[in-house]
C-alpha cells in the first residue's frame, strides 16, 4: 500500500493552485508575474506531494502507538527528504521572491488577490518550514529507533 498526501494538504495545495491558476488567465503585469510564480510551484508542488508529505500519513498511527504500514516506504522517503531539505528551502525562497513580484504587481495593479494568494502562499510555505517538513524527517527517525528497538 503506497503512502499518501493527507487530504487537508492536498485539498490547501489544489485551493492554491486553482487560485494561482486563475491569476495566471490575466492579462499585464499580475499575469505574467503569476506565470513566473507557477513555473516555480507546480514542480515543487509535484516534489512535496511525491517526497516530503507522504510521511505524513503515519502520524495518527504513531500518535495512537499502532503499528503502521508503509514504515519502509516512509522511512525512505524521509530520508531523501533529510537529503533534499536544502533544495526545497531554496526552491521556497525563490518561490518568495517571486511571490514578492506578484504581490508588488498586484497592489500596483489594484489586484488584491494577487496580493491576498502572495500572503496566502508564504504561509503555507512557512507552515512547511516550520511543521511539515520537520514532522515529515521526525517520523523517518521515530520509524528508525523504533524498528531497532523491535529488533
Amino acid at each position: 500500500m503506497a503512502l499518501t498526501v493527507r487530504e487537508a494538504i492536498r485539498l490547501e495545495h489544489q485551493e492554491l493552485d486553482e487560485r494561482l491558476r486563475g491569476l495566471t488567465r490575466l492579462s499585464g503585469h499580475v499575469g505574467a508575474t503569476a506565470r513566473a510564480v507557477a513555473r516555480l510551484l507546480h514542480p515543487h508542488f509535484q516534489k512535496e506531494e511525491e517526497l516530503a508529505l507522504p510521511p505524513l500519513a503515519l502520524l495518527p498511527a504513531l500518535a495512537q502507538d499502532d503499528t503502521p504500514a508503509d514504515v519502509d516506504e516512509a522511512r525512505a522517503l524521509a530520508t531523501r527528504l533529510r537529503a533534499a531539505l536544502p533544495a526545497m528551502l531554496e526552491e521556497h525562497r525563490a518561490i518568495g521572491e517571486a511571490l514578492e513580484a506578484l504581490a508588488a504587481a498586484g497592489e500596483s495593479e489594484g489586484n488584491v488577490e494577487a496580493v491576498a494568494f502572495a500572503t496566502a502562499l508564504r504561509r503555507h510555505a512557512a507552515v512547511e518550514e516550520q511543521v511539515l517538513y520537520p514532522a515529515a524527517i521526525l517520523v523517518g527517525s521515530y520509524l528508525r529507533l523504533w524498528m531497532d528497538r523491535a529488533e
